[in-house]
């Protein structure tokens, strides 16, 4: 608005200017610059209307701040995520608003004393009804409500929580259980100093030993 203001002193000026020139070339000059000041003025966004300007800052509050912290559960046709947010009631109902499709929502808390507030689930373990699904506002809580598109238990919320657990439980459940410590000493020894190898040596050799001596019947 300052930048407008100053554009259009200019435009006066050089029209002032070019009622008193009297010579062509210092006019041909001056109807150049009031051209080019009258395309730039013309190109300059238009100003906001204040009322308007201030409700768009008062809506959009401070800062955004990323939700991590949240509490689930179900039941057979929903999945109902629980994210707590001290006065959320206070709020008028379309600060709080939350966008699904079928594998994701996320979720937008506008101006909750000075901040935003937002969370996103994306690849949800199993889809959802995007038209059954809704939020709710509760004291000092927002219950995001998915509805299940087929009745069935979820172990987890999303796919990566699914492919986490799968990882985690390969490698400890397997059918040889000496494998995972062999793996591991194989490991120490690769990556180990002179010491540590002396070490795996020590007790590779005192383990073979005592199978010898029947005193322990695996091998490691």
């Amino acid at each position: 608005l300052l930048f407008l203001n100053q554009l259009q002193k200019d435009l006066e000026e050089v029209k002032e200017l070019l009622t008193k020139a009297t010579r062509k070339r210092l006019r041909d000059v001056l109807m150049t610059e009031k051209h080019k000041l009258e395309l730039e003025i013309k190109n300059q966004p238009p100003p906001r209307p204040k009322d308007v300007a201030e409700e768009e800052k008062s809506s959009l509050g401070g800062y955004t701040v990323k939700i991590n912290n949240y509490g689930w559960d179900q039941s057979d046709k929903f999945i109902k995520i629980y994210i707590s947010l001290n006065g959320v009631q206070k709020l008028p109902a379309e600060h709080v608003q939350v966008n699904f499709t079928e594998r994701s929502f996320d979720l937008l808390v506008k101006n909750l004393n000075g901040k935003n507030y937002t969370m996103t689930f994306n690849n949800l373990l199993k889809p959802i009804s995007v038209e059954g699904s809704s939020r709710k506002i509760k004291t000092d809580t927002v219950l995001v409500m998915c509805k299940k598109k087929h009745e069935e238990k979820w172990e987890c919320l999303t796919q990566v929580e699914k492919e986490s657990k799968e990882k985690e439980k390969a490698a400890y459940d397997t059918s040889d259980p000496s494998e995972g410590l062999m793996n591991l000493l194989k490991k120490m020894y690769a990556e180990g100093d002179d010491e540590m190898k002396r070490t795996i040596n020590k007790a590779w050799v005192e383990s073979r030993e005592k199978q010898s001596k029947g005193d322990i019947p695996m091998d490691i």
